[in-house]
């Protein structure tokens, strides 16, 4: 069995307007610029089945092999540019990161 790792868990909302747009720069530039951070190991991003629900509608889970591999992506170039080119792609028109949370494991169960 694989060792669980550290979450970070991010919820996005955009305009309406803006969810082609903001789907294809998330899937095709934004996780690819994060992706050459060495500590992150995997992502995988979630839309909410509940579209009538008022949460947000987009979960990216990020996934590291330990804490200070997450701890040291904020001070990281590759955070920095994402970071970047995100300003630069969003100016004006910014979507909303609703909350964040990173977890560590517990316990795991498996079928």
């Amino acid at each position: 069995m694989a060792k669980a790792r550290i979450l970070n868990i991010v919820a996005t909302e955009c305009a309406a307007k803006n969810d082609v747009k903001f789907n294809e720069w998330y899937n095709e530039v934004h996780i690819p610029l994060l992706m050459k951070y060495k500590g992150i190991k995997k992502v995988t991003r979630y839309k909410i089945l509940d579209e009538k629900t008022k949460k947000p509608r987009y979960i990216a889970v990020y996934e590291f092999d330990t804490k200070e591999d997450l701890d040291g992506l904020p001070a990281s170039p590759e955070f920095k540019a994402a970071i970047e080119e995100m300003q630069g792609t969003w100016k004006g028109e910014m979507f909303d990161i609703k909350w964040a949370v990173s977890c560590e494991p517990l316990k795991t169960w498996e079928a």
